[in-house]
């Protein structure tokens, strides 16, 4: 029932989504001659999910609550990216203490525009992580380096204590992520000291 007044069937329902008690709807309606009461023959919910605050039809989308994706950063710009090339996100929407970088496997709930069809997630975190104690610092390169021959980190991306800088064979604990570095997996995020050689 509609206001209590417009009785309806699952068949008025356009994209034949669930509706729930107290929703917002659109309806057409037509009178019956011979109760005088009212039914809706066409019923379109209402969803004022969006961004832009409009009051939209669901207009072929069967569900405008967010969605889940598990994909790879394909790109970094400055203060955002993309993830698996087509889906947006700006580092607001990144967990605290994760600054995402090229190949991370991440988690995101994101959500389709409206009209352009584009994908923008709403909340970014690391698929997988861990905490690593005790290990070697294999190899330096440059401004990178490998952690027990399978953890990548680079300089550039590293946070490291106030006037530490790490070298060859230094005892370390970090934080690492799922990431597709080369022939590497995991990417370190922190790095603190334990021992020096």
């Amino acid at each position: 029932m509609i206001d209590d007044l417009i009785y309806f069937s699952n068949d008025a329902v356009t994209s034949k989504v669930l509706l729930n008690v107290g929703q917002e709807v659109i309806a057409v309606v037509e009178e019956n001659k011979v109760s005088n009461g009212l039914k809706a023959i066409r019923v379109e919910a209402v969803s004022d999910k969006w961004e832009d605050d409009n009051r939209n039809s669901s207009k072929g989308l069967s569900d405008s609550s967010p969605r889940v994706l598990i994909g790879c950063v394909t790109s970094m710009l400055e203060g955002a990216g993309y993830i698996s090339q087509t889906t947006y996100f700006s580092l607001e929407s990144v967990c605290e203490g994760f600054h995402p970088c090229k190949g991370d496997w991440v988690e995101a709930e994101y959500w389709i525009r409206p009209g352009t069809w584009s994908s923008e997630a709403i909340s970014v975190k690391p698929l997988r992580y861990k905490r690593v104690d005790k290990v070697c610092i294999s190899s330096l390169c440059g401004r990178n380096g490998v952690i027990e021959d399978s953890i990548f980190f680079s300089l550039d991306s590293l946070k490291l204590p106030e006037g530490y800088t790490p070298r060859r064979h230094d005892i370390v604990n970090a934080v690492v992520v799922e990431s597709s570095q080369s022939c590497y997996i995991w990417r370190a995020l922190c790095m603190t000291p334990v021992k020096r050689w």
